[in-house]
């Protein structure tokens, strides 16, 4: 290479440098710029409990910072899936946001409106059907866990006889019969008297044609079971799906009337599905509670539980295989 070409290299060189660093310059400083937005102190996720005329129900919200100044965010009511907030607005302390219906009646908007109150927030939720609750929030927790799991021994959570170790959160239409554990309509559904916080869990089940329903871990998260088209696009609300949040990889059930497992394993957050046989969720973190859920205690044990109101299911063998402590 002659020493004009070299320099024109060189010089090209220092120039894209350059961009480069002008380009990253925003970036470099955008840390620092977090402190500066307003309701930084909101970003996160939120366990909320909501009263509901004395009656507590179940919720959760993510506040999260779409480029440098705009709050956005999903929340979870106490039914349905997780809800995208287009905008959570903030000032002086306050925010408030909408989101549209979901499963529930009524044709208007939720309004939530909340306000930092040191390390909680509180506020007010307007439904679709013009009820207005109040709520509090706390910061949910990471669970992380920092040492390896050492398992306990198997608990055979059904004893293939009758509902011992169960309880229906209702009237009862749960039956056993031939060792099966069976709702044979839609009903009350069904949680188990022990609670748990990390464990391996294996359950076998069988559902109809167009049936639906779900085992929720410690209480508060739902794996769906559902009679899911199989060339459908995998999602969250699908069989196998951690209902609105992880979409399983592909549609690995076997179809109605059907004998099929689960092996579900929770540590922390994180968790594993494998759907008759088939990893379909490795190791993913789940971000909160689902629709449905018992409670947003999310820092405590909590009961397996069985869907029974959204149609005819089956179950034979539940085997947990909780953590050492």
């Amino acid at each position: 290479m002659n020493k004009k070409l070299l320099l024109m290299a060189v010089t090209g060189m220092l120039s894209f440098g350059s961009a480069d660093a002008l380009i990253a310059a925003p970036y470099l400083t955008s840390s620092s710029a977090v402190q500066d937005i307003p309701g930084k102190d909101l970003i996160g996720r939120w366990d909320i409990t909501v009263d509901e005329n004395g009656k507590s129900a179940p919720s959760w919200l993510e506040v999260k910072l779409s480029g440098n100044r705009t709050l956005v965010g999903y929340f979870v009511g106490s039914s349905g899936s997780a809800r995208p907030v287009s905008e959570v607005k903030f000032a002086n302390g306050k925010f408030s946001f909408k989101i549209p219906p979901q499963w529930e009646s009524g044709d208007q908007d939720f309004v939530i409106e909340g306000e930092l109150k040191g390390a909680e927030i509180h506020g007010t939720m307007l439904t679709s059907e013009g009820k207005k609750y109040n709520w509090t929030g706390v910061k949910a927790p990471y669970l992380k866990r920092t040492s390896p799991v050492v398992w306990a021994k198997p608990i055979e959570l059904f004893n293939g006889k009758d509902l011992t170790g169960w309880k229906a959160l209702g009237k009862n239409q749960w039956v056993v019969k031939d060792g099966v554990l069976s709702s044979p309509q839609s009903g009350a559904n069904l949680i188990s008297d022990q609670k748990f916080e990390d464990f391996k869990l294996h359950v076998e089940f069988k559902y109809q044609k167009g049936s639906n329903s779900g085992v929720y871990l410690r209480g508060r998260y739902e794996v769906q079971i559902e009679d899911s088209p199989k060339d459908a696009h995998p999602s969250s609300v699908y069989y196998s799906g951690v209902y609105g949040f992880l979409p399983p990889s592909e549609i690995a059930a076997l179809g109605p009337d059907k004998w099929q497992t689960y092996d579900i394993t929770l540590v922390g957050r994180m968790v594993t599905v494998v759907a008759n046989g088939k990893t379909v969720i490795s190791n993913q973190e789940i971000p909160g509670i689902t629709g449905g859920a018992l409670d947003s205690n999310e820092g405590e044990p909590g009961p397996i539980y069985f869907q029974g109101d959204h149609g005819p299911i089956e179950f034979r063998k539940i085997v947990i295989t909780p953590a050492k402590k």
